[in-house]
């Protein structure tokens, strides 16, 4: 993928067109919008219009941005669970919307499908789903999807799924919303080239839905970006239908450097949890004897030289002035690492209650 984007920024040429230097089309490069339509089908049995039901944005985070400016009014709503990825609560506020957020419980993160539905109001508009989740790792089962569905429906509630890692699923196989019956004619799909191939600097990402909602986040994104960079999207467009191998082969090199620092973190003291998904584990340190995560990621910084987010961080503040803050003692630490910054990391963290004790 890297040499066609090189060879078609240097010659100018992609697709034997000569357009690799200028602005792609506003909806996106039609071969990618074709490789997208049939990466949906030959993964997950959906049937997608590439003309129609396709958007490419620049990244992931710009499909969020756009559907939730596109969909979402002043006083609306904007339901989500915490923690969430940073994003979403400051897209919500530029929306003028309201952020609502249902609570994950450690250790496994799954949705309190109750307590999802006495959140929704009059005034939700979207429930902003993530999975795999972003800060945990933890991915939503299909009876679960299925549920959540069915309280959006009920509600009449759409749903925006940030499915970026849908190829970095380590037990059994991605389950996209989309594909829950009853879901697809309200469910826009956000994913992304830059997770699923490690090419977060291309910044090239898409969006799949009905074609009314793909449509009015156009009319939005046209206005952000207008486009990303065409020789990228060209080299992602040959690439996608033949990269599958490639996927299988880093989600095993990822499994291995998620088994590795899981080890670490447990013969450092802690219990980190499993994730089933993505890039990240997150442990507890209270079982340290630390209770704010957000001073002691300064402490390791310094003394131990390995750095973590607070998982406070990717939380609202607390529900109560001067009350606990959410997971204010637990910290996230990222696996996406060559194996020997992992082996570094492992070994320093040996040190880690030495280095919280002071």
């Amino acid at each position: 993928m890297r040499t066609l984007a090189a060879e078609a920024i240097v010659t100018g040429r992609a697709d034997g067109v000569d357009h690799a230097n200028q602005y792609a089309p506003g909806r996106g490069d039609p071969a990618l919008r074709r490789a997208v339509a049939d990466h949906q089908q030959r993964h997950y049995g959906l049937e997608v219009d590439p003309d129609r039901e396709v958007l490419v944005t620049t990244g992931a985070t710009e499909g969020i941005a756009a559907a939730l400016l596109a969909l979402v009014q002043p006083g609306d709503e904007v339901l989500a669970f915490e923690p969430y990825y940073d994003s979403y609560a400051a897209i919500a506020a530029l929306a003028g919307a309201r952020f609502v957020t249902v609570p994950l419980a450690a250790p496994d993160f799954q949705p309190d499908l109750e307590a999802l539905e006495s959140a929704i109001t009059g005034h939700t508009r979207i429930l902003l789903l993530n999975t795999p989740h972003n800060p945990t790792g933890a991915v939503i089962p299909p009876a679960v999807l299925s549920r959540i569905v069915a309280i959006c429906a009920r509600h009449d509630v759409l749903i925006l799924s940030d499915e970026v890692y849908e190829h970095l699923v380590y037990e059994g196989r991605h389950h996209p919303v989309a594909s829950v019956p009853g879901a697809w004619e309200r469910t826009l799909t956000v994913s992304s080239a830059g997770k699923s191939f490690s090419l977060t600097g291309w910044k090239v990402g898409w969006l799949t839905g009905p074609a009314d909602l793909v449509e009015s986040v156009y009319s939005v994104k046209q206005f952000l970006t207008y486009s990303s960079g065409p020789a990228y999207q060209a080299a992602i467009a040959r690439a996608l239908p033949e990269g599958d191998a490639f996927l299988a082969e880093q989600r095993d090199r990822y499994r291995s450097a998620r088994d590795a620092l899981v080890a670490g973190l447990s013969s450092a003291g802690l219990e980190p949890v499993v994730p089933a998904a993505g890039y990240f584990t997150v442990a507890d340190l209270a079982g340290l004897g630390v209770d704010d995560a957000q001073a002691a990621a300064a402490v390791l910084a310094e003394r131990a030289g390995v750095v973590g987010i607070p998982v406070g961080a990717l939380c609202g503040p607390p529900a109560h002035p001067g009350g606990p803050a959410p997971f204010g003692s637990w910290m996230r630490w990222a696996f996406c690492k060559s194996p020997e910054v992992l082996t570094e990391a492992v070994a320093r963290l040996q040190g880690l209650g030495r280095a919280l004790s002071g």
